[in-house]
């Protein structure tokens, strides 16, 4: 069997603010924006260098409420590199913290979902 996770389900009440949040300040590209006659809205955003994408958007089902997703890892290279990067975008990324080797430090978007950077195998900065 071979299954692989490719598409997370992130809700937001703002299908603009959020895909501004996503593109402009966190850097994912924007891989599709479509609207169906049906009233939903489908935006589909992935990670500089990933394979699993983000979809936000409207008439998806899902509660929007704040904070619904929480603990989303990014794992990059240079976590220090990568938290400068997204707080010179006007993210805030909490400080860096070194959980035995495992460095890591967060970010919410718009709607209080909440992402962990994680870089293994590494001194702290």
């Amino acid at each position: 069997m071979k299954m692989r996770l490719e598409l997370v389900p992130i809700p937001v009440s703002d299908v603009d603010r959020s895909t501004a949040f996503y593109t402009e300040v966190i850097g994912f590209g924007l891989d599709h924006d479509v609207q169906p006659d049906n009233g939903m809205r489908v935006v589909q955003l992935t990670p500089p260098g990933s394979a699993c994408s983000i979809v936000i958007g409207t008439g998806m089902g899902g509660d929007p409420a704040e904070g619904t997703v929480h603990g989303l890892h990014l794992v990059v290279d240079d976590i220090a590199a990568v938290r400068e990067e997204l707080r010179g975008r006007g993210a805030e990324v909490s400080p860096i913290q070194d959980q035995g080797g495992v460095l890591y430090a967060y970010f919410s978007d718009p709607d209080g979902n909440s992402w962990a950077l994680q870089q293994i195998g590494a001194a702290a900065p």
